[in-house]
């Protein structure tokens, strides 16, 4: 039979076999909260907040310009829980990812080892911005003529796809290697696609997340000239982001990673191994407004999510928890509000909603990553997360979207099915649906 024939068959064989289902096997973190899943989970519960005030040592490539900083607030990494993990060479979002991927992989208990195994896991990280950081020292020691003081690893350093290179590179993993810069909602994208990829057979297991370390000059200095920062709580920082909360002003910059491990089910099941839930939808949109405002109608959010429900085959009913991107901007959350009330509202109130955002501070690229494995630790706890800092409602949404309070976790006992909503500048949208378990489908 010639290659081409060959090649039809094999594409129509593929075509007619139905998507593989996709379970999350484990879940590592690492946030301004704490490095750890279940230790950030359980200070997330509790209405604790990762933002501080920074000081010198945290801007690493300029401690000189600090006093020029109009913004001093941040959601940093505690470095002295990821010391000696990894070289100091190392730019922190990489660390970052390594850390999350190696305690997501231990839950997991993947250690693949045969050629097989190790041709049939990848890897999908991904970066907003990565570590820019690096620009700033590169052109300073340039413009000094320091040329020969640029590290060679330069260029490998800045790249967006290294995390999930360097992760590929720790464990063996030779499966597909991937990643997505697609701002705010590129952990999403990759988690997604991802998905994706074990649905369609491309692999049976996927490391997949975002990292993103961005609390540097060139990032704040250039989020405060567009005016996206809270900048009046330098003195009082753990107050500063508040999202769906009337008086909120802005974000606050985080850093950090968060991977989860995903597997085809049944390759999960002859394993033995806990799974903590399974992905049934994913869904994306494009606003096809501005640069970096959302479109007013919340149109692309309601893409969005209904792609995602269109995917899983469920209905809004169905859901019983939105994690939001709401970062803590005036437009913004209300744009999303708006669009979580006109997809689920109607005669009932609609899922609980809430922003982890409040907490640990917009992670940027890492941001829907982490906020997946707070969806899926929701789902094994039934506890959803509060919204830190949310005193006052906007007057006119109250009672349109069930906004979880300020203090503390909400139980929710019959919580079988949450969806994340990630959306970054440029109008790219995606919304991820996690089920508790098999049973969420009936399978």
């Amino acid at each position: 039979m010639p290659w081409r024939s060959r090649v039809a068959r094999a594409l129509q064989e593929r075509a007619s076999r139905p998507p593989r289902r996709v379970a999350v096997t484990g879940l590592g973190l690492v946030t301004p909260l704490a490095v750890g899943a279940s230790k950030s989970w359980e200070l997330l519960l509790q209405g604790r907040s990762g933002v501080r005030k920074l000081v010198e040592s945290d801007i690493k490539e300029a401690p000189e310009n600090f006093d020029r900083l109009a913004v001093k607030i941040g959601g940093c990494v505690s470095n002295a829980e990821i010391e000696g993990q990894y070289p100091k060479s190392l730019p922190r979002n990489l660390q970052f990812a390594q850390i999350a991927a190696k305690e997501a992989l231990g839950q997991a208990k993947w250690h693949p080892s045969s050629e097989l195994e190790k041709v049939r896991t990848g890897v999908s990280i991904g970066a907003g911005m990565g570590y820019p950081s690096a620009f700033y020292t590169v052109s300073n020691l340039i413009g000094g003529g320091r040329e020969r003081r640029v590290s060679p690893y330069f260029i490998p350093h800045i790249l967006s796809n290294m995390a999930s290179g360097l992760v590929s590179i720790e464990h063996g993993l030779r499966g597909p290697n991937h990643s997505v810069a697609t701002a705010c909602a590129s952990g999403a994208h990759c988690i997604g696609d991802a998905f994706r990829m074990i649905s369609y057979g491309e692999a049976d297991v996927m490391v997949a997340g975002g990292a993103e370390a961005c609390i540097d000059v060139l990032s704040i200095t250039g989020f405060s000239r567009m005016k996206a920062l809270a900048s009046e709580y330098n003195e009082d920082p753990a107050l500063a982001s508040r999202p769906f909360d009337e008086k909120r002003s802005g974000f606050v910059l985080g850093e950090g990673a968060g991977v989860l491990v995903l597997e085809e089910l049944e390759h999960a099941r002859a394993r033995g191994v806990d799974v903590l839930a399974e992905i049934i939808g994913y869904g994306r949109s494009g606003d096809a407004h501005h640069m970096t405002q959302p479109s007013k109608n919340g149109s692309g959010a309601y893409l969005s999510m209904s792609a995602a429900l269109a995917d899983s085959g469920l209905s809004t009913s169905d859901v019983g928890y939105i994690n939001a991107h709401a970062t803590s901007t005036p437009l913004g959350d209300r744009i999303e509000q708006e669009a979580i009330s006109s997809l689920f509202g109607g005669e009932r109130l609609g899922p609980w909603v809430s922003s982890t955002k409040g907490a640990i501070g917009h992670l940027l690229g890492a941001a829907g990553a982490v906020e997946s494995v707070f969806s899926v630790l929701a789902l094994g706890s039934k506890r959803l997360p509060p919204n830190v800092n949310l005193r006052g409602a906007e007057e006119d949404l109250k009672g349109r979207v069930n906004l979880v309070g300020a203090d503390g976790a909400t139980e929710a006992e019959d919580l079988e099915v949450v969806m994340t909503n990630s959306f970054g500048f440029g109008g790219t949208n995606s919304s991820l649906v996690f089920g508790k378990d098999a049973s969420a489908l009936g399978g």
